[in-house]
């Protein structure tokens, strides 16, 4: 693990905010942008298109009514088209509460210590993910990037893509639990078979959410099955409030199972193929003439 990983998201989005703008300036001809991220880079990208989008002109706002469009105009990513959001094994409620980081096996007084010790280890990272961050009086990042501020656009932008997709890992992940990785609190998550589609043996369940209204969630008590806490629900009522596309995945049958984590995003595993259905050949580094897309791992 690179020391840089430590940083924090926020410090990362910034670094990854301006690599893109890099890649942009370098590439006139771009016109479309995509993001496949892995595990943490998944909190890192959907801070840095918080800052990398841009919204829609006035006078675009003027041509498309002027041309009797009901459509409203769209932002952009630095300029060009957003396309797809992917995320695979990412912790998007964090990684605090019952469950959310598997290798401390679900008990309470392990969890409880490892939120007061985290910041030790992963230093700042560490405090965003067990949400224990409360930079010059904010709410932790990971509630924060919730809504937009002033020149943070973070909904706006996650907003604006065509397709998000979660991919998540069901078991033998043992650093980013089911529930964090497919926003979903406990009573949600779905009972999964094994799959019987010989070309995407480790999909084993797909399910396709629409945008709700966050009140959606309001009656439901957060603490209703004892796994999730208040923060947790806003996370998930708020990161609800765009459509997603979850796509779970097992390794239960595979001899590296137990590198599941890992092994979810690499060149050659049965991911390869889940991406491919879905648009891409693997999770490398792909450009086009036109479309850019990144990978964050």
């Amino acid at each position: 693990m690179s020391k840089l990983t430590l940083d924090g998201v926020d410090v990362m989005g910034e670094r990854l905010t301006k690599e893109v703008l890099d890649v942009i300036q370098e590439k006139p001809n771009l016109r479309k942008i995509s993001f496949v991220a892995h595990s943490v880079g998944g909190l890192v990208a959907r801070y840095a298109i918080g800052r990398l989008y841009r919204p829609p002109k006035e006078e675009d706002k003027e041509d498309m009514s002027g041309n009797g469009c009901k459509e409203e105009p769209r932002g952009t990513i630095g300029g060009l088209e957003a396309m797809n959001f992917i995320t695979v094994a990412t912790p998007h409620l964090g990684s605090r509460g019952n469950k959310q980081v598997p290798f401390l096996f679900g008990v309470t007084a392990f969890e409880k210590a490892a939120s007061c010790v985290i910041h030790w280890i992963f230093r700042r990272t560490g405090r965003h993910l067990f949400l224990t961050d409360d930079d010059e009086g904010k709410p932790p990042l990971l509630k924060w990037m919730l809504e937009d501020h002033d020149e943070f656009y973070f909904m706006s932008a996650l907003r604006i893509f065509k397709r998000r997709v979660l991919y998540s890992n069901v078991g033998y992940d043992h650093i980013v639990g089911w529930r964090t990785s497919s926003i979903r609190r406990d009573s949600e998550l779905p009972k999964w078979e094994e799959s019987l589609n010989e070309t995407y043996p480790h999909i084993v369940y797909e399910e396709h959410c629409k945008a709700c209204d966050a009140d959606r969630y309001e009656n439901i008590s957060t603490e209703d099955d004892g796994s999730s806490d208040k923060l947790e629900g806003e996370l998930v009522r708020g990161l609800s409030r765009v459509s997603w596309e979850k796509v779970d995945v097992s390794f239960h049958s595979s001899r590296q199972r137990f590198a599941a984590h890992s092994v979810i995003q690499l060149n050659g595993s049965p991911l390869s193929l889940v991406l491919s259905k879905h648009g891409y050949d693997n999770c490398d580094y792909n450009s086009s003439s036109h479309e850019e897309i990144l990978c964050i791992h």
